[in-house]
């Protein structure tokens, strides 16, 4: 995987601003931070970030998978001053699960998402290099 930064640009911080890699695509759906039983267990932001993550790397396990695979999140969220709020908790709580991997990632604010008490959905894109 090569990270792409313009020669120039400013760092940027927690992200990558493109990713270039080659193998097979692993697509995960929206994830939300639910278990596997699709029970909240908690309606705080960072907590269900957390449960999110783990939920990421659970499916991509199944495809013999991990995070350094990942190359793209997309993080849908229903409160941009959630996301914002607690940026070195939620940091923390990423690095538990996706240790110092900086994918390519878009964050959006939406109005709702389809589960009531979710507060943040994410889709994962991974590319497990050939062999």
């Amino acid at each position: 995987m090569k990270i792409l930064h313009p020669e120039g640009w400013k760092p940027a911080k927690g992200y990558a601003n493109g990713v270039q890699s080659s193998g097979d695509f692993v697509v995960t759906g929206g994830l939300v931070g639910w278990n596997g039983d699709q029970i909240f267990e908690t309606d705080d932001f960072v907590g269900q970030c957390d449960q999110t993550f783990a939920n990421i790397i659970a499916v991509l396990k199944e495809a013999d998978a991990g995070p350094e695979h990942i190359v793209r999140l997309t993080w849908y969220v229903t409160d941009k001053k959630e996301y914002l709020a607690n940026p070195r908790e939620l940091g923390a709580a990423y690095r538990r699960h996706f240790g110092r991997n900086f994918p390519a990632m878009a964050v959006v604010q939406v109005t709702a998402l389809v589960e009531d008490r979710a507060k943040v959905e994410i889709e994962a894109t991974a590319i497990i290099p050939k062999a």
